[in-house]
């Protein structure tokens, strides 16, 4: 099903913007989002093909079917919780039904977990951006080739080194594996090519083996680093990919503040402690935060990144101490939850 069918069917309940705009916190360079709540027909949720999500190729507009949501709710999910608590002046459409699950009916002091754990999620994302930014890597991938060295007597040095001070080609090489030695091969050489060669194509993730006639004396003993290369293979893979799809523009402005990480993951991460803080003092989700000019200014770059850590810190040190002597349940009553979404159903369906 897609967005457009979801909504030619009438079934969405909920719909509002939500992300940077909802939260009061949208710039001019802001994409916006919508999110929402949709029932399923009747036809699919009884039958074999319930449908939890729908979503644009971006992910800009995303819609949760009832259950789905419920269930997010009920385990504290940040997201969920802040798209059931907008404000009514960013909300499109709301369904009468909605009443029958109330925020009230879902927060816990399971929030400290959830919120936090958001939080945490974005300064990882934070150093992995710093990560990137001062570790690129080349276009160009490193083959087997790169990653396989050879004994020179008490010595060892690259098998490319060994190929050029031969005037040998890899092509003109064979191996042979070493019984009970893993990555550990025989290499043999012959200028007339009857050997399958080291690796095949630079894309290549491990080393050829050959048949080698017995009578054929080996060179030298190569071994191959395998779970090295395997493991550079993916990081280089991670960074194209990331370089690829990344946010140009958003990753323009982290470079031009020059403080070497992602602002708004930063950002975020301030703004989620401090509504898990909210939540164990008030028991309510502030969605459009009125700490907005800070918020931005973490975003624009104007806080070095270990001040960012100081203050989460003691925030998650303050959320600690409210939670401990916070009234909220431990976890929400999943028997009133699961009445609440019975009722919806029944009367949604006796329709």
């Amino acid at each position: 099903m897609t967005i457009s069918e979801l909504k030619s069917s009438n079934c969405i309940v909920f719909e509002c913007l939500s992300g940077s705009k909802a939260q009061g916190l949208a710039t001019a360079d802001s994409d916006t989002d919508i999110r929402g709540v949709f029932v399923l027909p009747a036809k699919q949720f009884f039958g074999n093909s319930y449908l939890p999500q729908v979503s644009d190729e971006r992910n800009d507009t995303v819609y949760y079917e009832l259950g789905r949501f419920v269930e997010l709710l009920s385990k504290n999910n940040p997201n969920a919780l802040e798209l059931l608590c907008t404000p009514d002046e960013f909300v499109l459409k709301r369904a009468p039904m909605m009443d029958l699950i109330p925020p009230a009916l879902f927060m816990s002091k399971r929030c400290h977990k959830t919120f936090v754990g958001y939080a945490s999620t974005q300064i990882g994302k934070a150093k992995g951006l710093n990560k990137k930014i001062n570790n690129p890597m080349p276009k160009t991938r490193p083959t087997v080739l790169d990653f396989c060295f050879v004994t020179d007597q008490r010595h060892t040095k690259s098998l490319t080194q060994l190929l050029e001070e031969n005037s040998w080609r890899q092509e003109d090489c064979g191996l042979s594996k070493m019984a009970k030695m893993p990555d550990m091969y025989a290499l043999f050489h012959h200028s007339e090519s009857i050997y399958e060669g080291i690796f095949k194509g630079d894309n290549a993730n491990d080393v050829c083996l050959s048949s080698i006639p017995k009578e054929e004396k080996m060179v030298a003993y190569v071994h191959f680093r395998k779970s090295a290369y395997s493991k550079y293979c993916r990081k280089h893979r991670e960074y194209w990919d990331w370089v690829e799809k990344r946010n140009e523009s958003r990753y323009q402005s982290t470079i031009s503040h020059g403080k070497q990480y992602d602002a708004k993951n930063m950002m975020h991460t301030i703004r989620l402690l401090r509504m898990a803080k909210e939540i164990a003092e008030t028991g309510a989700v502030v969605v459009k935060r009125e700490d907005r000019d800070e918020l931005l200014a973490i975003r624009s770059g104007e806080f070095s990144y270990e001040k960012l850590i100081e203050m989460s810190e003691a925030l998650m040190s303050e959320i600690e101490c409210s939670f401990a002597t916070s009234d909220l349940p431990a976890t929400p009553d999943l028997k009133a939850i699961n009445q609440a979404l019975v009722q919806i159903r029944t009367d949604y369906y006796g329709h």
